[in-house]
């Protein structure tokens, strides 16, 4: 039996499964997919139906190719399930954006659970690297949000480029760059750029507003001799 994440965004491919198989007294388990919002719930769920003689458990990290800082979540319910039992736990062979993850952590990349979690009151460097691996985390979140939101938008910003290209003439470079250019002008996100020019482009469309076009006739003219 396997154990499953919700998919965290509409239309993703990619949830996540914990497969696996017992060797003796040892629990090899294979996550697959995304560690993602909902992981750490489906291996606390996996981890609960384990047999009660279970002796180790081992999880081989190859199958996941993405990650964000849930997968910390996911770590952490693995590394709390291994003291309560008192049995080692490993996660190993972590590859491309996971194992960058964990660098930009600042775990170990063969294995994260070899980090000693601290105990009791920190010490000042140890606060030190706290506050610095927070700061990280942080500003790993929003790399990701961004990476999600880009992924998301990039279906009608293609759309919009395929409409200035026919409508205008200009290659697919030329049509980036007057969409990016008409979004600074306007002060408008790239995305709703895009709409409005895919959006007024259907017949009785609504024309896009004021700023948005003023801004792409004016990227249009800097753009197009």
């Amino acid at each position: 039996m396997s154990s499953a994440a919700p998919l965290p965004l509409p239309g993703r491919q990619n949830p996540l499964v914990i497969g696996g198989h017992m060797d003796a007294d040892r629990a090899l388990l294979t996550p697959r997919g995304e560690l993602v919002h909902g992981c750490a719930e489906a291996l606390a769920e996996k981890l609960a139906g384990l047999p009660a003689g279970t002796a180790r458990i081992d999880l081989d990290m190859s199958g996941v190719h993405f990650m964000d800082s849930a997968g910390l979540e996911f770590l952490e319910v693995l590394r709390d399930h291994g003291r309560r039992r008192r049995l080692p736990v490993t996660a190993t062979r972590w590859n491309g954006q996971p194992r960058r993850i964990l660098e930009l952590a600042g775990l170990d990349t063969t294995d994260p659970l070899r980090s000693p979690a601290p105990h009791g009151a920190p010490s000042p460097a140890l606060s030190a690297v706290a506050r610095e691996r927070e700061e990280r985390l942080l500003l790993l979140q929003e790399e990701v949000e961004q990476l999600r939101q880009a992924i998301a938008s990039r279906p009608v910003i293609d759309q919009a480029r395929g409409i200035l290209m026919a409508t205008y003439g200009c290659t697919s470079d030329e049509a980036w760059h007057i969409l990016r250019e008409a979004s600074q002008l306007s002060n408008t996100k790239l995305r709703a750029v895009a709409e409005a020019v895919a959006a007024g482009s259907r017949p009785n469309g609504p024309r896009p507003p004021e700023a948005v076009r003023d801004a792409l006739s004016r990227a249009l003219v800097r753009r197009r001799p």
